[in-house]
């Protein structure tokens, strides 16, 4: 492979590369650029343990300074990619400085969503440790809190605020939270949750408008004229792959890099975590898969494919939510119209697992407290077994 290999992204997936490259043999010029000040951390603690309180900022980080040390890299930290050169194989950095590459590989992530007039004081955005960390010096001050967007980031984010005690309003256009995620079943089952918390649920209902008094938010208009008071608002609309600075570099993009089974979109370029767009021959699907664990196999993937292994990444997906006494976990996908039976336990019980199944096989299991026995059932999904569930003409699903 090339000796010079360049890493746009400090990310888990860009750690994860780095390391695999190094374990696996690959002694060449190693350089990570990252937007960010600090080394690589991990993102999930951001809306549980620290926003929390529970964890320190310390503790996110992926790898200590000797570890770091031993990887023989140049991180290049508070830096952004602006331009990407395929023809002269250099990547250009805010500054104008051109840094030559003899192989790519883009984890530079998501970037969050916004709406109009989320720049006021009082509304925030979550993606980095200083997000949240500035999230949660303001929640200290026990403001009438309004979170809008009821997906894992939303969800979480309310659980932890009421958690402290404080007056939270969950707002979403659809009608159950974490529908795109879970489905309409078990987002109900998210909904109630909440509400037994004490949680405010303003669902099926769109933001308007932030209300303002001096730079300031003070309330959150809703589509239906409702005025939802507010001294913080939590926006949590969901992301988009960070490739702006990729748009006239010839690279093939849609949701993310476009990448083939294993994760390279160009020769010698490749994309790792939630950046990239792949084929996965498992599910035979293209995806794009923003869930923590995912970055790390897919980052690991790319670095076997540049020392020559060429094998196609078809895993199968993992993601967990924590929120309140609750831990979620799937594996697999979890299509619109996917067909779900509980295989195990209740939802009254709130300790189940879920198999959701799409055109007669099972894609995707999710475990409600039921961690052992998820595990075990993840085989379905492995094995692309028949989907015992079935579905009434008018459309719902039974158990």
């Amino acid at each position: 492979m090339p000796r010079d290999l360049v890493i746009v992204g400090a990310s888990a997936a860009g750690l994860a590369t780095a390391e695999a490259l190094r374990n696996k043999g690959y002694d060449g010029a190693l350089t990570l650029i990252g937007d960010e000040p600090h080394l690589p951390y991990d993102r999930p603690p951001l809306s549980k343990q620290v926003l929390s309180g529970d964890w320190q900022p310390e503790r996110v980080r992926l790898r200590d300074e000797e570890a770091i040390g031993r990887l023989d890299a140049d991180f290049r930290l508070g830096r952004r990619a602006a331009g990407l050169d395929i023809a002269r194989r250099k990547v250009l950095l805010d500054g104008g400085d051109r840094l030559p590459f003899g192989a790519l590989v883009i984890a530079t992530g998501v970037t969050p969503r916004r709406l109009p007039g989320d720049d006021l004081a009082g509304v925030h955005v979550l993606r980095t440790l200083d997000d949240a960390l500035t999230l949660r010096t303001h929640l200290l001050a026990r403001p009438k809190a309004v979170v809008v967007g009821a997906g894992f980031l939303g969800a979480e984010v309310a659980a932890v605020a009421r958690t402290m005690g404080l007056e939270v309003t969950l707002v979403d256009p659809l009608p159950v939270p974490m529908r795109r995620q879970l489905g309409d079943r078990i987002g109900e089952l998210v909904g109630q949750m909440h509400s037994d918390h004490g949680v405010a649920l303003r669902l099926g209902v769109g933001v308007a408008r932030f209300l303002e008094s001096a730079g300031r938010v003070v309330a959150v208009e809703l589509a239906d004229d409702t005025k939802l008071d507010a001294d913080l608002v939590l926006v949590a609309v969901g992301s988009t792959p960070a490739t702006d600075w990729l748009t006239d570099s010839g690279l093939p993009l849609g949701n993310g890099v476009e990448c083939g089974a294993r994760c390279q979109a160009a020769p010698g370029i490749y994309a790792a975590g939630d950046v990239a767009s792949w084929h996965n021959p498992h599910f035979g699907l293209r995806m794009r898969v923003e869930h923590r664990l995912n970055a790390t196999e897919q980052g690991m993937a790319v670095a076997a494919d540049l020392l020559g292994e060429q094998r196609p990444f078809a895993p199968i997906p993992y993601f967990w939510s924590d929120q309140y006494d609750a831990r979620i976990q799937a594996y697999g996908i979890f299509p619109d119209d996917a067909d779900v039976k509980i295989v195990h336990g209740s939802l009254d019980d709130r300790r189940f697992v879920a198999a959701y199944g799409h055109e007669g096989k099972v894609v995707g299991v999710l475990g409600w407290n039921s961690h052992r026995e998820l595990r075990k059932l993840r085989q379905l999904v492995v094995d692309h077994a028949p989907h015992p569930g079935t579905r009434t003409a008018g459309g719902s699903q039974e158990p």
